[in-house]
């Protein structure tokens, strides 16, 4: 079934690559209920759409696309739904929010099965796609060094350093030191067990407490929050939700696609520059976003991640297939990861480190042109400043044109990016930025 021959491959690797993979990124579990708590959504709600999620995803991937590449909620988008989406939005409440990921879940489907996705990725100026990785990376740092009281608010320059002698931030820096020291030594699973290890401190020195046992049965307190997808278009349009779904749309696409062909290249899946079988990998990510929206999670991605999983070994879906497997036994472990959720030292710096891996983008990007070069910097700016990634895409694809056609440029940007801008200036200008 997974071609283990062929890929020349076996059962005890595969396996050890999907234990691999798992370690290196079931830190999303932990992480993805404390940012979407913080918009109001339950824990137990977020925790197990994020196992729902990443399950669907990753079993299709397995079955369809025998791709070694693990799907789950992905960093950034959950921040951006929080803090963006429903926190600066007084009239948004969560299940209107999650009706618009579902929606761009629906869309991603439909461009999943048309050459319009190819289309789509093939317009959009890879120094704006740098640009979005990037400034999603300093966005969520951000977020995770506020959240732990490395810094804090100030009424002059409206963010200091925060007080270090304090015991959440002394624990958040202890953390974040011995991940880095963990990842500087390519230990794999080094953000799960940089937790592991910051949460054993924080429970020996009294500040994590397990005050409902360790184990329950998985649960959804709210049941399906998306059951009626006329109603979620509806609120989409009601709302003037297309900024965001559009935002969703387009980085869940370009994010998923690069991680697909890099893990793949990796692997040594690629045929020339085509993705054997995209289409059925795409779907695997387009439909666990879908369904994750209907349970209560942000849009789902291909973890880069799974190039541990790569490296040790993995190259079939029986990759994947262990690595659903072991997401579906986390699900009854919801105490346990509730009160290690709740110590925002301990989650934090996976934050932090995610980030800055993400950041590295900008190297990728044409500095020494100015019509390049400006408005990747205006998206990687306004991310951070506005708490909004789909500011800051809008502001790039607005720059991006007008700096072309100030340079003579114009015949080099894509149709799709002239209507993008377009419809992006009438929603910050008319509508208003969400």
């Amino acid at each position: 079934m997974f071609k283990l021959k062929e890929n020349k491959t076996n059962v005890r690797t595969e396996l050890i690559a999907g234990m691999t993979t798992f370690l290196t990124m079931v830190y999303i579990v932990v992480v993805n209920p404390v940012i979407l708590s913080d918009a109001g959504v339950p824990f137990d709600q977020v925790f197990t759409a994020t196992i729902i999620a990443s399950i669907i995803g990753t079993l299709w991937m397995a079955f369809f696309a025998n791709y070694p590449i693990a799907i789950a909620p992905g960093m950034g988008l959950n921040a951006y739904f929080a803090y963006s989406v429903v926190g600066a939005n007084e009239n948004i409440t969560y299940q209107t929010a999650f009706g618009a990921v579902f929606v761009a879940g629906i869309l991603f489907i439909i461009l999943s099965l048309t050459p319009f996705r190819k289309q789509l990725i093939e317009a959009i100026p890879s120094n704006l796609k740098h640009g979005i990785t990037a400034g999603i990376g300093l966005f969520i740092a951000f977020i995770g060094l506020r959240l732990t009281g490395i810094v804090e608010a100030d009424q002059v320059n409206l963010v200091r350093l925060g007080d270090l002698h304090s015991p959440p931030v002394l624990l958040a820096l202890c953390g974040l030191a011995i991940t880095l020291v963990l990842m500087s030594m390519n230990v794999h699973g080094a953000l799960f067990i940089g937790m592991l290890i910051t949460g054993i401190i924080a429970y020996v020195t009294g500040h994590l407490e397990f005050t409902s046992g360790i184990m329950a049965l998985p649960d959804l307190p709210e049941g399906l929050i998306v059951f009626n997808p006329f109603t979620a278009i509806g609120d989409v349009f009601q709302y003037g939700l297309y900024a965001v779904v559009f935002s969703f749309l387009l980085v869940t696409i370009f994010d998923t696609t690069g991680t697909m062909v890099g893990v793949a290249q990796q692997a040594g899946l690629m045929k020339g520059n085509e993705l054997p079988k995209a289409r059925k990998a795409l779907l695997a990510d387009s439909t666990a976003t879908t369904v994750g929206a209907m349970f209560g999670t942000s849009p789902t991605t291909a973890y880069i991640e799974s190039s541990a999983g790569v490296a040790a070994g993995g190259r079939t879906g029986l990759t994947t297939l262990t690595v659903g497997i072991l997401f579906g036994l986390t699900a009854f472990f919801s105490p346990l990861v509730g009160a290690v959720s709740g110590i925002a030292a301990i989650t934090a710096p996976a934050l932090i480190i995610v980030g800055s891996l993400m950041i590295g983008s900008i190297s990728n990007i044409k500095w020494n042109e100015l019509d390049e070069a400006f408005p990747a910097f205006l998206v990687i700016l306004t991310m951070p400043l506005t708490s909004s990634i789909a500011t800051g895409i809008a502001l790039g694809f607005i720059a991006y044109p007008l700096m072309k056609i100030a340079k003579g440029k114009w015949r080099e940007v894509h149709l799709f990016v002239y209507i993008f801008a377009i419809l992006f200036f009438i929603q910050l200008a008319f509508i208003g930025g969400h």
